[in-house]
């Protein structure tokens, strides 16, 4: 098939959800200005553990090699769940809600938590290409309770959504916390978003003896071309009653390194929330997205008691199969010998709590 103008624009929409090609628009809001740390040179933020993001020549290697073998998906695939949440969960329990790929509603302590939120179709800067839902939102945005907090983990499309995170600040006007940066790209959206930035090992108090703790993640940012790591990225330990939930949206592996550290500075875990889809070809994604197998090694190094994966089955953002990420995890713990109970895959819409 030739690469027509529009087809190649469309292509490059489709990666821009993770690697910041939108091709023909670049961003051009502000970007954090801050002091010099052992992650922000001054320009641009950085993991001292992990490695750069991927050069452009790389991203056309990928998107165009002859060798590329892209799985078909589904152009729908409803799940057969959907929840309608109560209001407020009180007491010690921990009530989870799977929206879809890293979307969560998290309900404890009479608090109402949205992590990464996507009600969108597309997760693109454009409405017309890009990765597009193949299932609907596990709670319809009418079925939300009222929501106090939302945790968006860094910019790129499919974690940062303007529209989704502009709906929730006219209905709900919540607290938005999020890493150094991003509350630039949110306020020059919409200056109604209530967004408060922060940088790893920050500790936000929430309310009700809620909070959360923004800890390295091997991953990086951008939403543009000329915005590469501009704005930080992190994961967050929440604190609840049950005990502490880390919530990983998105992550490589490397060497273990960030979740060991965490399992030293914040365990015992009670909980992990950890990506095991968007990861093939191993090439391109092995340093900023987990498979199925480096999940469970992240299991075992973060040592939670459960862990929940997500990121997977709603947007194609890379070339392996809808279910693949599924199949791979079942895989991947009888080799590691862990009981299959131990680390399980909600559908959108399926619920899991924490006593």
């Amino acid at each position: 098939m030739p690469i027509t103008r529009r087809r190649l624009l469309g292509l490059l929409a489709g990666t821009a959800a993770f690697v910041g090609l939108p091709a023909a628009w670049i961003s051009s809001g502000r970007t954090y200005d801050g002091p010099i740390s052992d992650h922000f040179d001054g320009f641009q933020f950085y993991d001292p553990d992990g490695v750069p993001p991927k050069s452009l020549a790389s991203v056309a290697r990928w998107q165009f090699g002859n060798s590329r073998q892209r799985a078909s998906w589904p152009d729908w695939a409803p799940s057969p769940y959907a929840d309608a949440p109560p209001p407020r969960v009180s007491g010690d329990k921990v009530r989870l809600s799977f929206v879809g790929h890293a979307s969560w509603l998290i309900q404890t302590a009479g608090l109402n938590i949205l992590v990464d939120p996507v009600w969108s179709m597309r997760v693109s800067p454009v409405s017309w290409a890009g990765p597009r839902r193949c299932n609907d939102p596990g709670i319809a945005f009418e079925a939300l309770p009222d929501i106090d907090i939302v945790l968006v983990s860094h910019g790129h499309y499919d974690h940062l959504d303007l529209p989704t995170l502009s709906r929730l600040a006219e209905r709900f006007s919540p607290r938005v916390i999020t890493p150094l940066g991003n509350d630039l790209t949110m306020l020059d959206a919409d200056a109604a978003i209530k967004a408060e930035s922060f940088d790893w090992k920050d500790r936000v108090e929430l309310g009700n003896g809620v909070a959360v703790t923004l800890v390295p993640t091997r991953h990086w940012s951008a939403r543009g071309v000329f915005d590469r790591n501009k704005a930080l990225w992190a994961s967050f330990v929440l604190e609840t009653p049950a005990g502490k939930l880390y919530i990983v949206c998105d992550s490589g592996y490397g060497e273990g390194r960030h979740f060991r550290r965490v399992a030293e500075a914040h365990g015992p875990l009670r909980l992990a929330i950890l990506p095991i889809g968007a990861y093939e070809p191993r090439w391109f994604m092995r340093d900023q997205h987990m498979n199925p197998e480096d999940a469970v090694k992240a299991l075992a190094d973060c040592g939670a008691a459960q862990a929940l994966g997500h990121h997977w089955g709603t947007f194609q953002l890379t070339d392996e199969a809808i279910d693949a990420p599924v199949i791979a995890l079942g895989t991947a713990l009888d080799k590691a010998k862990m009981p299959r109970e131990k680390f399980i895959a909600l559908k959108p819409g399926q619920v899991f709590e924490v006593v």
